[in-house]
């Protein structure tokens, strides 16, 4: 791997988030996962997070502790991402799911907050609609939806998502070859034009990259991406549960995402009627990373102002 993925600071950083969580058994392999603990007392059920790709849980550094605050935090890498084992086979958003249920047996969740992002938002609708069926039996109290393709048709997919959706459906090397610059463009590339990147997210953005190289996560690139042709296949599941689960919702979106644009959240907003929407105006499709503080407060608002559920509602 060249620099700078592996120089001392990036490895140290990586190494230190590594320790913070834990390895836990899916059908899909070794899902890594942690608990950050926060303030049990304030009575919010854990907050469990959903990150998108290619990216992994790192995503939520910079928001972790004002998150944590006053709750417990949940986050994981699905399989292919990350720290989670990287199998060389078919991926789905079913299989995601499958990862997060893991998880959720792992820790004992039973009732938990939801924050989903980019993939995360339609692993979040596998999750909803089995819950909706029955088959999955897990309390979700409130919800964020941020900035994610949930609308496919609407989606303004980059250039290297275009390339990777037309290789082969197998690991490839040659998407490898330059050890992580290509992909951290990629990530960079859908940030807002003027976003600054101080010194702090530049080095979030290596550890970010070095994650993803990690055991050959480049190559399998290709396997991975395929989220998007489980999306349009199975959009009227995987969005309808959004729209339709009982759990009261909120979203926060980036106004200036090239991707998932902002109109996604319009719509949604329309098809579900007195969501509250909050847009973080001069922000692109990572809020989390571009604008951390502006994005955990628009968060925390959300999930204190979503009135809760009748209860039973959701079981």
């Amino acid at each position: 791997m060249p620099e700078p993925f592996d120089r001392p600071a990036v490895v140290e950083a990586a190494e230190a988030w590594v320790r913070q969580g834990t390895w836990v058994d899916s059908p899909n392999g070794a899902i890594w996962c942690a608990r950050f603990a926060g303030d049990r007392d304030a009575g919010n059920p854990p907050l469990l997070v959903l990150h998108g790709f290619p990216t992994c849980a790192y995503d939520w550094r910079a928001v972790l502790p004002a998150l944590r605050a006053e709750r417990d935090v949940v986050v994981l890498d699905v399989h292919g991402f990350g720290l989670s084992d990287k199998p060389d086979h078919r991926y789905s958003i079913r299989g995601y799911a499958d990862d997060v249920e893991a998880v959720i047996a792992a820790f004992g969740l039973t009732e938990v907050d939801l924050i989903t992002h980019d993939m995360g938002d339609t692993v979040g609708g596998e999750l909803l609609a089995r819950m909706l069926e029955g088959a999955l039996y897990l309390t979700v109290r409130r919800r964020v939806v941020t900035n994610g393709s949930i609308y496919i048709d609407m989606a303004q997919l980059t250039l290297g998502q275009q390339v990777l959706l037309g290789l082969p459906d197998e690991a490839n090397e040659v998407v490898a070859t330059d050890g992580g610059t290509a992909y951290r463009a990629g990530v960079v590339g859908t940030f807002a034009p003027d976003t600054a990147i101080d010194d702090a997210t530049d080095l979030d953005l290596d550890v970010a990259t070095h994650l993803a190289v990690r055991a050959g996560g480049l190559a399998m690139l290709p396997r991975t991406i395929r989220y998007v042709e489980d999306r349009r296949a199975e959009e009227a599941r995987f969005t309808g549960a959004i729209e339709s689960h009982p759990s009261p919702v909120g979203v926060v979106w980036g106004g200036l995402d090239p991707v998932a644009v902002h109109a996604m959240a319009e719509r949604f907003v329309a098809a579900r009627p007195a969501t509250p929407l909050t847009t973080l105006e001069g922000v692109g499709h990572y809020p989390m990373i571009e604008a951390p503080e502006r994005f955990a407060t628009a968060v925390l608002d959300l999930l204190d102002q979503l009135d809760s559920p009748h209860p039973g509602d959701l079981a």
